[in-house]
Order: C-alpha cells, then structure tokens, then sequence
C-alpha cells in the first residue's frame, strides 16, 4: 500500500496531543489509513497484524464487504429519524433475530441503544422497574463501562475509576472465581450471601450482573456451576439475573452468547460491541415481562438503533450464517490456545493460558508464581509485537494479561503469522 501523503505517526501524535483530551488513552501510536480483515495499514504505509479486533469489535474483521454493502444500500434510503419519532422496518427485524438467538425457553422483547454502557445502564434501569428494588451486586475484576452508573458497577479502580467518585449507592461487590488465585466457586457464592447478612437484604437486591467471561478483568472464565449457583441465588430470592455480554457477545466464545454454554438463561443479557461489525449499536435482550417493566418513554436514545447500525447487524447476522463463524471460532481458539501453551512450555513467565472459544488470554507472572504479576515485562511484550508488526492488547486486574481478539475471519495463515510474533516478541522481552 502506498503511504499517505505528508502524514507521518509521531507528527500525528503531536497533534493528537495537542487537540485531545489527556484522559483519551491510546494503546499503540500508531495512526490507520485502512484496514482489511484482520490486516491494517498505517499512514506511513506499514502493514499490521491485528490481534485486537478494535476490543473484540470486529469478529467479521475490518470492512466486511457483505457489511458495507448493506450500510451502502441503507444510506441511500434514510440515515436517522429517531425510532421513538418515526420507527423503521430493521429495528424490529434485527429484534426479532435476537430475541430468536437469546437462551431460555420463554418470550423475549429487544431494546437497541449505542453502546455497551448504555446497554448496561438500561438493564439496571429495567430490573429496577421490574423488582421495584434498588440493590444491584457485581463482581471483583468487572468491567461494565465509563459512565458512573456503570464505573460504580466496575470492579476495577485504576485507570477506570480514579478521580471521578463518588460512584452511585447500593452497589456492592461479590468475589468473582479464579482458581489461579484462589478463589472458589463455594468462595464467591458465599461472598454474595456475605452481602445479603452484612451489606442489603436480599429482597432489596433487584439485580445480580456478571460477565460469562471478564473481559478488562483478564479474560477470567465463569465456570458454568458458578452461573448455575447464581441463577438458583436469584430465582430464590426474586432477582434479575443480568449477563453482561458486551465483549463475550456475537459468537466470540463460540456460541452466540457465552452464557449458553453454561446452560443458563439470564433474565437480561446487554450486548455490543462487535454486534454490527464496527458501526454503533448495543442491546438489551430479555424475558418479555421484565423488559416491558418500565413505561412507554422510559427508554430510548436519540442516536439508539441508528438505522446504519441495523443494517449493518442484520449482515453481521448473515455472516456469522453463511460462513459458519461460530465453528470458526471454536476451531480458531483451540489453534490460539496450543500455540499459547507451547510458548507456556517454554517460559515460566506464562502462568495460565485461558479462554473460552476465541477470546483467549495468557497471564504473566515473575518466576511462575501467580501471586507475582508482571504488568512491566506485559508491556513491553504489546511494545515488541507492535515494533514487530502486530497490534496486541493487554488487560487484567494488575495489566499482566495479553488478550486476544483477532477476528474470526482471519485465515489461519495470518493467525499462525501473529502468533509467531506473540512467540518472537516474548522470547526477545523474556531474555532481557
């Protein structure tokens, strides 16, 4: 590809620095010009494995030709009215794929909003509604947003939450699992009844919102008896079991939805990112009865299932079909994983190697000792990879996690690709 005329990374970033604001972070200085599949190119014309998938946004990779063709196509008919104003026909049928796709045998409704934490939002607000309650329990090491509502459901303090308490009331935090470091299910099963005998009474506990596998927290996987056990905890108790599908959504895991691989039906699932293949859309899917709970005009958004967004996740929908991504997924994962576990083998550094479908982590440790994490020899692996040509990211509680997120429509020669990079840029930062 021929670079961009007169544009170079580090003058760009001198004008970013400039003219955005600090708080805007940025993983990689790096600045695209195009991008393709799971391919990107940069304005000096270098060329980019992307193992980061815009976080976990692009299972169909950049600029699926089925996508852009039907966001094409819709932008000659009508780009916004606002569905509250005047309602359009790929609203109602992208809801109804959904409400078809969601686990649980019962009826279900669909509402489409912008973004995950507004999905995340409305789900608090509908469970509200429903139960006439206020409570609401997440975990430690969750992730559900930048808002405030959803910083205060957020398990996870720097860089999320620093500086802008204090975060909403009645929100209280449960241990999530994690055998690697010592915690049960029976551990944060109990946690949560710890809430319900010192913090609020179970029966002002309206919802209880989990992530089937975290994603900024490391990309911990929920074994499926600790989202069994949750989903008996609140049908006992009378409360909205929400799962928090944002980044595990849109077959990343190898179904649809993460959570039906536990055989769990959630009361409300919230669902984003990579829904549309890049354009702006999130959801809220769920039983009929609760999701109706609040008033005509208690929920909505301006922007909230842009028509473009529509089109675009009704192709997305049509992709994941034709080209059988969720089998892709599935085989695509268990090829990431035995690469990452040979790599294991030979450093001590990688202390598990982990994941559910494709969305895959391995976490690093001074020494292999799990109790040791090593953010510093982390970031420089992502620097390494990137100065080899691979965009990667970090994430976890301490930022010793690489997650992977490359999208499903990679070919395994561009994944073997990445991941010899992964292999050559750890065995450069492990010797230093």
């Amino acid at each position: 590809m021929q670079s961009e005329p007169n544009l170079k990374n580090a003058d760009l970033m001198k004008r970013r620095a400039a003219a955005v604001a600090r708080g805007v972070g940025q993983s990689h200085e790096v600045f695209i010009a195009r991008g393709e599949n799971a391919e990107i190119w940069d304005v000096e014309g270098r060329r980019y494995i992307d193992f980061a998938g815009g976080i976990a946004v692009l299972n169909t990779g950049h600029c699926h030709p089925d996508v852009i063709a039907a966001v094409k196509a819709q932008l000659d008919l009508y780009t916004h009215t606002c569905f509250q104003v005047v309602a359009y026909e790929p609203y109602v049928a992208l809801a109804e794929r959904i409400n078809a796709l969601a686990p649980g045998n019962f009826a279900k409704k669909t509402l489409f909003l912008s973004t995950g934490a507004e999905a995340i939002e409305n789900a608090v607000k509908i469970a509200r509604a429903y139960t006439k309650r206020t409570a609401i329990i997440a975990f430690t090491s969750g992730y559900h947003g930048r808002t405030l509502l959803t910083l205060g459901l957020t398990g996870k303090v720097a860089p999320y939450k620093t500086g802008f308490g204090p975060f909403p009331a009645e929100i209280f935090h449960a241990q999530f699992p994690n055998a690697l470091h010592g915690v049960s299910v029976d551990d944060s099963i109990a946690s949560v009844e710890s809430i319900f005998k010192n913090d609020v009474e179970a029966n002002r506990v309206a919802a209880i919102i989990v992530e089937p596998v975290q994603g900024e927290g490391g990309f911990n996987v929920a074994p499926a008896q600790f989202l069994q056990r949750l989903r008996k905890l609140c049908d006992e108790h009378g409360i909205v079991f929400i799962a928090d599908e944002i980044q595990t959504g849109a077959g990343r895991t190898g179904t649809w939805f993460a959570v039906e691989q536990s055989e769990v039906a959630p009361d409300l699932i919230t669902m984003a990112k990579s829904m549309a293949g890049g354009y702006p859309i999130s959801a809220v899917v769920g039983r009929a009865e609760i999701m109706d709970a609040p008033a005509p005009g208690g929920l909505g958004g301006t922007y909230a299932g842009s028509p473009l967004a529509c089109a675009a996740a009704l192709a997305v929908l049509d992709v994941f079909e034709s080209e059988k991504l969720l089998e892709r997924s599935r085989v695509l994962g268990a090829r990431i994983i035995a690469s990452l576990k040979a790599m294991a083998a030979k450093h001590r550094s990688i202390v598990e190697v982990r994941g559910l479908g494709a969305m895959v982590a391995m976490e690093l440790c001074t020494n292999g000792d799990p109790n040791k994490p090593d953010a510093d020899m982390t970031k420089r692996l992502v620097a390494e990879a990137t100065r080899r040509g691979l965009i990667l990211l970090s994430c976890g509680t301490y930022g010793n996690v690489i997650r992977i997120l490359v999208p499903l429509t990679a070919s395994d020669a561009i994944v073997d690709e990445g991941l010899a990079i992964v292999a050559a840029a750890l065995a450069a930062v492990d010797a230093r």
